[in-house]
């Protein structure tokens, strides 16, 4: 395999690089450390691959990088670049997610059109599905997003299958649900629960605590992402859930006992944008990819608690 992965740099990215590699594939990545949070957080993400044998990474947006360059002899395309982030995605900086989201999609995969790619695998959001769909959810539902972010997800899909139906770029999209684990992105809600029990600062949650989320650690979906890159059926979506639908009520239990000591919980409104409940039917990853999540959310969160514990750059 000789994969581009976009977004190298990001928490995913930097996991699938590390499994690719490990399995002998020869990575490039690219990443334009979008200021979305720090920089130096990135650049240790990127250290954990830096100066392996078979990886060569390119700082540089999807937007304002040669493609036809980047993408001579490659194989694979993982394309993970986004811009993160549901809460952010309202008003005037929706401009940025599609510039990032939607534009930079629809680049790539035209750049990709004619050249002999075995899979092009795009990665999507359970956001794209909304509140109005029944649990668990299911890849052929409706989808109706509830947030500007889940829009341009949603969108990037739409262009992966066009490209599929009308230039026959091998493009299969993996929905993460809640994905978790060791460089977690700052902003999500295990990192900031954990770093606030290890700093004796108050988490602030909002909503009751008692919305739920299907959460993934991130071994699991990148093995998954992996599968999907061999396996996956081109102008197919599949839900890569972790199997671990809990509240978040239960999470902030478990972060508990980990700390060893009572969280001190701020609730607030809940936000514009956030689903109520998640929940992925994986049917389909697991007849096509041979989809099967390992990590249980308590080994989960203990391993990202370790990280955090040991990580002074990010706590």
């Amino acid at each position: 395999m000789r994969a581009l992965i976009t977004g190298a740099a990001g928490f995913i990215g930097s996991h699938l690089t590390k499994s690719l590699l490990d399995g002998g594939a020869q990575v490039t990545g690219l990443d334009c450390f979008t200021d979305y949070y720090a920089r130096e957080i990135k650049e240790s993400n990127l250290a954990v691959n830096a100066g392996r044998q078979g990886f060569r990474f390119i700082e540089g947006s999807v937007q304002h990088t040669d493609l036809p360059a980047l993408l001579e002899g490659k194989t694979h395309v993982f394309h993970l670049a986004a811009q993160a982030g549901v809460r952010k995605s309202w008003g005037r900086d929706f401009r940025i997610y599609t510039d990032n989201n939607v534009d930079a999609s629809q680049r790539l995969l035209e750049a990709c059109v004619g050249r002999p790619l075995e899979r092009f695998v795009y990665a999507s959001s359970s956001s794209v599905y909304g509140d109005n769909v029944s649990i668990p959810m299911r890849e052929d539902a409706l989808p109706q997003p509830v947030s500007p972010y889940g829009v341009t997800k949603l969108a990037a899909e739409q262009l992966c299958h066009l490209y599929v139906v009308n230039h026959g770029v091998p493009a299969t999209s993996v929905r993460y649900f809640t994905v978790y684990g060791p460089r977690q992105r700052p902003d999500m809600a295990f990192n900031r629960f954990i770093r606030a029990a290890l700093t004796d600062q108050p988490i602030t949650l909002y909503g009751d605590g008692e919305q739920t989320r299907d959460f993934t650690f991130v071994s699991d979906a990148v093995a998954a992402t992996i599968a999907a890159g061999t396996r996956g059926v081109p102008a197919r979506a599949y839900n890569i859930g972790g199997g671990s639908r809990v509240s978040i009520n239960h999470v902030l239990d478990i972060i508990g006992r980990l700390a060893g000591k009572p969280l001190t919980v701020r609730r607030e409104a809940s936000a514009k944008g956030d689903m109520r409940d998640t929940f992925a039917d994986t049917t389909l990853a697991r007849a096509d990819l041979g989809f099967a999540p390992r990590v249980s959310l308590e080994e989960g969160l203990e391993a990202e608690y370790r990280w955090l514990a040991s990580t002074p750059l990010v706590v």
